[in-house]
């Protein structure tokens, strides 16, 4: 593949080290990315720091800046979208979903309206909030989405008239590097810096003394480590952290009618999105209706490597996802889980896992109880809705979570108790779009992402105060 560059500064950044990216429908290196240095990371804080005062002030260009953005990355979307599938491994259908959603996310906030409230303007005197910008962003991005992922932190920042120091995750490099490469045309110097890496870049990041803010998309357990790191100079800090997002079948749900969107919701990018369903709550009565339902639209997916045109399901992402879901699988059925489908990594090259549906799993297995984070859905019996509430209530994670039922007020009643930051009846992760906030409770992260909450999250308050006019 073609070389790929950092971005600091507004130029290419000349690599001093690289490292392998392996494509995952392969097991084989596919490029080689740039291992930024430690003095390369300080550069691009530097030009950051730099650019932040005169872009801080030019809200106009801002603006036009971000919709030049969306633009760019929509005439560049099949490089970008094939880049994303050879790197990521997801279906090419998918990578230009991802890649045109950016742009719809860079346009909204384009047109949003900064944080502003004149609280008095009388006689007695004139007040105003105004919400300004925090300075530089440290925005270390995941590999399951690298690029929509990163323009949910980018849009909103750049607006905000913060600047950006970008790491994409060391397995998915190379489309953000692309996209740093591109935005060069219409970004200011020194306004977003891409930058790549193996560890610990993004742990020198979270410690550097420049950034302001930390907004990190990852694992909760690596989430944690950024908290920490980043409480030390009191540097802000957004978590989107995992997800063990349960959905909850209601008795008078017909499998006809809901399995395939089940299954959908369920194994959509190889089961790799944080807010996908990972454990389903079946009534005990029709345990065995709903297992034979999912199991036909699971095992008729079509899997392979994501540049054919008639795969619908790619590998997993890296060796290590796969070493853990086939840990995940393994040990639930050494504990009585049964396999209706699928159930172990796929012979030949590459990192695929057969869609998988458990029957008979339960609360207490590791499969049911953490984020596998791979093509896998534990079905779970319930003897009365209250019970499933309860049991999706004690995870320690709270990002999202659904209800299904043709009774859509009996659904929302038993909706509004779980303990999750959205939650959709009859559908699952409906609610993530670029006007409403998406973050979950507990373990599952701190902060919000997307909307004018989202936009909050980059700036700080400041109250004005005068006189009255004369």
């Amino acid at each position: 593949m073609t070389e790929f560059t950092m971005t600091i500064d507004g130029s290419a950044a000349t690599p001093e080290a690289y490292f392998d990216v392996v494509d995952p429908a392969t097991a084989r290196v596919l490029a080689q990315a740039p291992d930024c240095t430690p003095r390369q990371l300080d550069a691009a804080m530097a030009a950051a720091a730099g650019a932040q005062p005169a872009w801080s002030r030019d809200e106009r260009g801002r603006r036009h800046a971000l919709n030049e953005a969306a633009a760019v990355i929509e005439a560049h979307a099949g490089r970008l979208a094939a880049l994303v599938t050879a790197e990521q491994g997801k279906p090419l259908a998918q990578a230009r979903d991802e890649v045109m959603a950016s742009a719809v996310w860079l346009r909204h906030y384009a047109q949003m309206e900064l944080p502003h409230e004149i609280v008095q303007d009388d006689d007695e005197g004139y007040a105003e909030i105004v919400a300004r910008p925090l300075g530089v962003v440290a925005a270390i991005a995941p590999w399951n989405f690298p690029v929509v992922l990163a323009v949910w932190k980018i849009a909103p920042a750049l607006l905000a008239g913060n600047t950006v120091v970008l790491k994409p995750s060391p397995y998915t490099p190379l489309a953000t590097l692309h996209l740093g490469e591109l935005l060069r045309t219409c970004l200011p110097a020194g306004v977003l810096n891409v930058i790549s890496g193996r560890d610990p870049l993004g742990a020198s990041m979270t410690a550097h003394p420049v950034p302001r803010k930390i907004s990190f998309t990852g694992s909760t357990a690596t989430g944690r480590r950024v908290a920490v790191a980043a409480a030390g100079d009191l540097k802000r800090v957004t978590l989107e952290l995992g997800g063990n997002d349960p959905a909850i079948v209601l008795p008078d749900a017909e499998p006809e009618e809901f399995a395939a969107s089940l299954v959908r919701s369920a194994f959509v990018n190889s089961g790799q999105v944080c807010f996908a369903v990972k454990r389903i709550y079946v009534p005990a009565e029709r345990h065995d209706a709903w297992v034979q339902a999912l199991t036909v639209h699971a095992a008729a997916l079509r899997v392979g490597a994501g540049h054919d045109d008639q795969v619908e399901m790619g590998p997993l992402s890296n060796r290590a996802q796969l070493d853990r879901v086939t840990a995940l699988v393994d040990d639930a059925r050494a504990r009585g889980a049964l396999v209706a489908t699928g159930g172990a990594p796929l012979a030949g090259e590459g990192y695929f896992y057969a869609p998988t549906v458990l029957a008979g799993a339960a609360d207490g297995m590791p499969v049911v109880d953490e984020e596998q984070f791979g093509p896998v859905l534990p079905v779970v019996a319930y003897r009365n809705p209250g019970d499933a509430v309860a049991a999706a209530n004690a995870s320690a994670y709270g990002l999202t979570a659904s209800v299904w039922s043709p009774d859509t007020d009996r659904a929302a009643g038993l909706a509004r108790s779980l303990d999750c930051g959205q939650v959709s009846l009859n559908a699952h992760g409906a609610g993530v779009r670029p006007d409403l906030p998406f973050g979950g409770s507990k373990a599952s992260g701190i902060g919000r992402e997307n909307g004018r909450w989202g936009l909050e999250e980059f700036t700080q308050l400041q109250v004005f105060t005068r006189p009255p006019k004369a």
